[in-house]
């Protein structure tokens, strides 16, 4: 059958690792999808020294890539939200199939790229923009197809699960942890992206509008970093006999979806609390299947070019299918305008435990008066550790709670904060069973 011809954009670490097992395994590839695909031509700003472009059409030009009559599938691997749309949307008028490991891109622009797509009869596949070489887009649009999903969790930043692992590990700061993982390349020189849940947010919104069939909604996804997070934070949760991981958490409720991410409290025996390191790992569960754990390598060069690659052969396979029978985008829709709308709740409206961590001075009533600002807000104390008093006086006070709205914890927080015997203001990380009621 004729070639699939693939113009790649972008050669750093998972272009170059894409291009690598296109030609590597050209002869497998060829025999899975049915017909060769071939790499007409390679965009990109600097050498990688891993690819060997010899006889490979290269330009530094992206949109050249884009506007090439020769090219069937463009491969955005720039990364980025503006250029990136561009050179998608470009591609997709000039009637060319997309791949991209782009999350950031789906996550912001995905609703106006699909539609595009739509109305074009081309193909925009994007497995890698999520968990790397996890092949957890297709198991939620496809495998799980039969299931009602109640919730979704997962650590879908691998830099953020090495931070805490070693945290836990080695008792270290995370300032600490950190600069480490800066120096072995697992964290960018400004990890705000990693650290403060951007990129899990993204994710996470790309996930939820499969599992659930509704339009991409990244703006409306609460995000909350973990450099708050301390060592004896995760001391602590280890003695009350949970782990702290930073996940994204999507569940569907009587009153919409969650949509959130941030430090969470797990119990020890679930299985996300023993992923460990820069691997990342999502939690499925549905009513049929019941809880569904995917595992693996969620970065890198070829486990992302896994994913790339495997996309690519989907568009190989389905490039002479008519459009209206292909597996939508969203799993459910075709053009998001026919997805459902439940609406995404506000943080304050969602319900879950604490784990509360304050300083106060070591004085007699003032674990009372805490006691009654929280009664008093109708949330119920599950368990306390009052620790030795610290220099200055200072008693480190751990409570974890029952489940209460995050609204009546916030004005808990703010009356407690307010207090003159507490110093500084009170630690407050979420907690989460994982189980199947929740």
């Amino acid at each position: 059958m004729k070639p699939v011809r693939v113009g790649i954009c972008g050669l750093g670490t998972v272009g170059g690792g894409t291009f690598n097992v296109l030609t590597r395994n050209a002869d497998e590839i060829a025999r899975r999808a049915g017909r060769p695909l071939v790499i007409e031509q390679v965009a990109h700003r600097s050498i990688n020294p891993a690819c060997d472009l010899t006889g490979i059409r290269t330009t530094k030009d992206v949109f050249e890539v884009a506007t090439n009559p020769d090219i069937d599938v463009v491969v955005e691997l720039i990364g980025g939200y503006d250029v990136a749309r561009e050179l998608v949307m470009m591609a997709i008028e000039n009637g060319k199939h997309v791949v991209t490991a782009n999350k950031a891109l789906i996550a912001v622009h995905g609703n106006e790229i699909f539609k595009a797509a739509h109305e074009k009869g081309v193909i925009v596949a994007f497995e890698a923009a999520v968990a790397g070489g996890i092949p957890v887009i297709k198991s939620l649009r496809e495998g799980l197809g039969a299931n009602r999903i109640s919730w979704v969790a997962g650590i879908i930043n691998g830099t953020g699960n090495y931070i805490l692992t070693h945290m836990r590990d080695e008792g270290r700061a995370f300032e600490d942890v950190l600069a480490e993982a800066q120096a072995l390349g697992y964290a960018e020189a400004d990890p705000t992206f990693d650290v403060e849940g951007i990129d899990a947010a993204h994710k996470l919104t790309i996930l939820a509008s499969i599992a659930y069939g509704v339009p991409l909604q990244f703006e409306k996804a609460y995000t909350e970093g973990i450099s708050r997070v301390t060592a004896e934070d995760v001391e602590q949760a280890d003695n009350l006999g949970y782990i702290i991981k930073h996940l994204g958490i999507s569940k569907r409720t009587g009153d919409g979806l969650e949509l959130r991410v941030h430090p969470t409290l797990i119990p020890k025996e679930r299985l996300l609390a023993s992923v460990h390191g820069v691997k990342n790992a999502i939690a499925v569960m549905g009513d049929a299947v019941g809880p569904t754990l995917y595992y693996g390598a969620g970065a890198g060069d070829e486990p992302t070019a896994s994913a790339v690659v495997a996309d690519l052969l989907d568009v190989a396979r389905d490039i002479s299918t008519e459009h209206r029978y292909r597996t939508p985008y969203l799993a459910f829709c075709g053009v998001t305008d026919d997805c459902d709308e439940l609406p995404i709740m506000p943080m304050e409206d969602i319900t879950t435990a604490y784990y509360l961590r304050l300083l106060a001075v070591d004085r007699p009533g003032v674990l009372a008066r805490v006691a009654t600002i929280l009664s008093e807000e109708g949330i119920s104390i599950e368990a306390l550790i009052q620790k030795e008093a610290t220099e200055g006086e200072l008693v480190p006070i751990i409570l974890l709670t029952h489940r209460t709205l995050e609204k009546h914890m916030n004005e808990a927080i703010r009356r407690i904060e307010s207090l003159a015997d507490i110093a500084g203001s009170v630690t407050r990380i979420r907690v989460e069973s994982l189980d199947e009621q929740d």
